[in-house]
């Protein structure tokens, strides 16, 4: 299993899994979850390395360096520790 991060709560998720219900289970609000608004935008603060590769609709929302969004990326493997953007 891995884990996704933020403050002090601790979700595992299922490797290869969206990591879409950790980051609303942590208070990331989740508006469509097809990437095409924007809302769930997290900055990844460790363990980039860990998640999927950014896909169009990311790149659409305007994500780049250390931003996903959170209806949208996979975590490959390991811990990730995130904040949200919103």
């Amino acid at each position: 299993m891995a884990k996704v991060v933020m403050d002090s709560k601790e979700v595992e998720v299922k490797e290869g899994e969206k990591i879409k219900d950790a980051v609303e289970s942590m208070g990331v609000l989740i508006a469509c979850a097809d990437g095409t608004c924007g809302v769930c935008k997290i900055q990844i603060v460790e363990g980039m390395e860990n998640l999927d590769r950014i896909n169009d609709c990311e790149k659409e929302m305007g994500c780049e360096g250390n931003e996903r969004l959170g209806c949208q990326c996979r975590i490959k493997k390991g811990k990730i520790v995130v904040k949200p953007v919103y």
